[in-house]
């Protein structure tokens, strides 16, 4: 067996050096007036050494040049079938290498406590998202690569792929640097594009002598309505007033939290993979800018481009003066909450209304984002949490409240979850899910049934815990992933818990029928923790949900957030995000267009006017006196991609 790895080592070695000097290729190219595009071809019509079954390998390499950041899928066709993964490249328009844990393809993704946690995979050149049929790679006869709704005609050539035991890791292959010293692409122009410093400046002055000219938006001192006056308790709460619900803010006035995710005077405090791929990297940020913190090296990290551009900005005060640029921004923009996620240097500030998400209270990776509730110390432990979560903020009159948790990775997976506990470790939810199906029997109903009921006293758990501790502030409840997720018991369960229900929602605009529903049997009022749309122009992805412009962004803004304040049930929107994510990834790799703020701390026009707009409507909307915005964008989201070829 030794002797065996040794020469298929040898012969993935021998074609990766192959690869990188042969100048054969083969193009893919998509068709936009395609619902889906793209093609197979036989492995052998481009890696011809390579074996057909793959079980001694652990890594697939493929080197290729993609015009475009736009994701798309890539899988191989074996003995079981068609198995595919969706990359994104963080380096359109040039050759590289990007290498696939071949684990990936065989079997389920590790158990996470949330979605993106479970199905981003980050790397060097660019990101994995984990989805489609898993098994056994045997009998791989071609490779397939498609994209959904493809803009702009795009291409990709692939001119090697290679097999290998061990992760020879990601490898960027052109002399020109992908990023520029400013953090924005390097391989292609587009609007808007900053090419000098002197052009920043410029821009930046033109923003300051405008930021304080600002729509009359009729809000309150915490953002809400002057238009109407209700009972003050001095904190925000609910009231359902003529059928329709609202959030009243601490001076009684009805309120609409109007928000974005992710509020913080930089995007993202570091850029990672530094220390790989360098030539990827015009310039670097400077070494001073460094921000130490825990488990990020500077070895392999250096401070963000963001922050590089608010240095060049402001000085070294940068984090202060950003702050303050970004109340003003929201001032102007007409934006009143800051959702979740957002950063304590701008709430704390006091100024706008905001919500925080309660943090490290338990949730476990093991238990896909539930806690061992029949642990004797668990409650004990819960109460301990949120005491200290809470503790500054329970007297605060600008806080709305809390959401408990995101995205858990458990729901539609109930029965996945209880092989993970039947299989894992000795500890007491194993021991009462064991007695539990010994006396109700072990069926797909039976294990759903164990982890909602472990759920509901969960939920109980951390509601009676918050309740004590902050009696002031609403309990948002859990971010759930989906409402398409929320059937009757997970909404009776939220019913009895939680003083919202909220949940993310990616899509054109929220299905008011589900809404309905969700309102009719949970009688709770209703917040959209997540939404967004973005394009690739710009070298980024396009989001969850893309359009092809940036004036389609705003108009897409529009028109999710205002069709969705037309439901009578809804109170609370929040955009994500604030700024867009880093060109070459986040920690677990997306790097989204999604922000209302470009890497160079620049508003995105379309975006801004869309705001505007939609925050001098939402209070006649939402009453039902005004039509929301009706011009919907040609826009598609992130599901299961239709298996069609073309």
């Amino acid at each position: 067996m030794k002797n065996r790895l040794l020469s298929y080592g040898i012969i993935s070695l021998v074609l990766g050096l192959t690869s990188c000097h042969t100048n054969d290729s083969v193009k893919f190219q998509f068709d936009s007036k395609k619902i889906v595009s793209g093609k197979k071809i036989a492995i052998k019509d481009i890696a011809p050494q390579l074996p057909t079954d793959w079980d001694e390998y652990d890594y697939v390499t493929i080197e290729f040049r993609s015009t475009t950041p736009q994701r798309f899928q890539l899988g191989f066709t074996t003995d079981s079938g068609y198995n595919e993964l969706r990359l994104i490249s963080y380096v359109p328009n040039a050759w590289n290498k990007l290498t696939i844990p071949l684990r990936f393809f065989r079997e389920l993704p590790v158990a996470k406590h949330d979605i993106a946690a479970t199905s981003n995979q980050p790397r060097t050149t660019g990101w994995i998202n984990l989805g489609g049929k898993r098994g056994p790679l045997t009998g791989v006869d071609s490779i397939g690569i498609r994209m959904r709704a493809p803009i702009d005609n795009p291409t990709i050539e692939l001119r090697s792929i290679a097999l290998s035991k061990d992760d020879p890791g990601d490898r960027y292959l052109e002399n020109k640097p992908a990023f520029d010293k400013f953090g924005q692409w390097n391989l292609g122009d587009y609007e808007g594009k900053i090419y000098s410093e002197e052009q920043l400046q410029k821009e930046w002055l033109q923003e300051e002598t405008e930021i304080n000219e600002t729509e009359n938006f009729n809000y309150s001192r915490y953002g809400g309505y002057l238009n109407k006056r209700v009972k003050s308790t001095g904190f925000f709460r609910t009231e359902q007033i003529d059928d329709r619900w609202w959030l009243i803010d601490p001076d009684g006035y009805l309120f609409l939290s109007y928000g974005v995710d992710c509020v913080a005077p930089v995007g993202d405090y570091y850029t990672k993979n530094t220390d790989k791929c360098t030539n990827m990297f015009q310039e670097l940020p400077p070494r001073e800018l460094f921000v130490e913190s825990e488990n990020v090296s500077p070895e392999t990290h250096t401070a963000s481009f963001g922050i590089w551009n608010l240095y060049r900005r402001y000085g070294k005060n940068y984090l202060d003066r950003a702050a303050e640029m970004t109340i003003k921004r929201m001032d102007k923009w007409g934006l009143n909450t800051l959702a979740n996620w957002s950063d304590k240097t701008i709430y704390d500030k006091n100024r706008k209304a905001f919500i925080l998400p309660l943090e490290n209270i338990g949730f476990e990776n093991e238990l896909m984002g539930l806690m061992d509730v029949y642990d004797n110390g668990i409650e004990k432990k819960i109460d301990e949490e949120i005491a200290r979560n809470v503790a500054k903020y329970k007297n605060n009159h600008w806080l709305i409240g809390y959401f408990i948790g995101n995205e858990p990775a458990w729901i539609s997976k109930e029965n996945r979850l209880c092989s993970l506990i039947l299989n894992g470790k000795d500890r007491p939810i194993k021991i009462e899910l064991q007695n539990f199906l010994k006396e109700s029997g072990d069926t797909p109903d039976t294990r759903k049934t164990f982890i909602y009921n472990t759920f509901e006293k969960l939920m109980k758990a951390i509601s009676k815990s918050l309740k004590k501790n902050d009696p002031n502030h609403l309990n948002l409840g859990i971010r759930y992933g989906y409402i398409e997720q929320l059937d009757d018991e997970l909404l009776r369960i939220s019913k009895e818990s939680f003083d919202a229900l909220s949940f993310n929602c990616y899509a054109l605009s929220p299905d008011h029928e589900k809404m309905n529903h969700a309102l009719e049997i949970s009688g709770l009022p209703m917040i959209i923790g997540e939404y967004h749309f973005g394009t690739v122009d710009r070298g980024l992805a396009q989001s969850l949900w893309q359009v092809n412009s940036q004036k389609e962004r705003g108009d897409a803004f529009r028109y999710y957030t205002e069709n969705a304040f037309a439901h009578r049930g809804l109170i609370g929107t929040g955009w994500f995000r604030w700024i867009d994510q880093n060109i070459n990834g986040r920690t677990d790799g997306e790097n989204y267009n999604c922000g209302f703020i470009d890497v160079t701390d620049r508003p995105y026009p379309y975006m801004v006017d869309a705001a505007i707009e939609t925050a001098k409507s939402l209070y006649e909307i939402h009453s039902g006196t005004k039509t929301p915005f009706h011009q919907a964008p040609n826009a598609v989201g992130h599901s299961p991609i239709p298996n069609l070829w073309e």
